[in-house]
């Protein structure tokens, strides 16, 4: 795990203390993707796959999560990131440790939200997010979250 995934695991924990409890991990920040984990133990149905309020939640943090990278990145700290809105569709059960994959927006829709919360420091993004079986790449769950990052 990277210096900067390590540093955003601390935060989950410390600031969501439900996410110690899941068992949330984070994998990996690399070329502007961002990865949890999920173990399906801490967070198993009576089906004996992955809850679903388990999956809602590692998308929503997933997005959080890379827009605090992100934002970490461009120096911007005086932000608070809300979830607004979020969308989720499961066309898959989980049977395995889940992972959460939110992967970079268009370059011009990200520039455009960083100028709009510099000028009126309220900016909405919409990130998409997606959670697989671990080892699978086929999305078990679709997430699109609408994240709003406001001074």
């Amino acid at each position: 795990m990277n210096p900067e995934a390590a540093a955003l695991q601390q935060v989950l924990h410390h600031d969501i203390p439900l996410t110690r409890e899941m068992g949330l991990e984070v994998l990996d920040w690399q070329a502007g993707t961002l990865r949890l984990q999920l173990p399906l133990d801490a967070n198993v149905n009576h089906k004996h796959t992955m809850f679903g309020g388990s999956l809602y939640c590692a998308a929503v943090l997933a997005g959080w999560g890379w827009l605090h990278l992100r934002l970490h990145e461009e120096g911007v700290s005086d932000g608070h990131i809300v979830i607004q809105q979020g969308q989720i569709d499961y066309p898959l059960p989980v049977t395995t440790a889940a992972v959460a994959c939110c992967r970079a927006p268009d370059d011009a829709l990200w520039q455009r939200f960083l100028a709009l919360y510099q000028r009126r420091g309220r900016a909405r993004l919409t990130l998409h997010t997606t959670v697989s079986n671990r080892g699978s790449e086929a999305a078990a769950v679709s997430f699109t979250g609408q994240y709003v990052l406001h001074r």
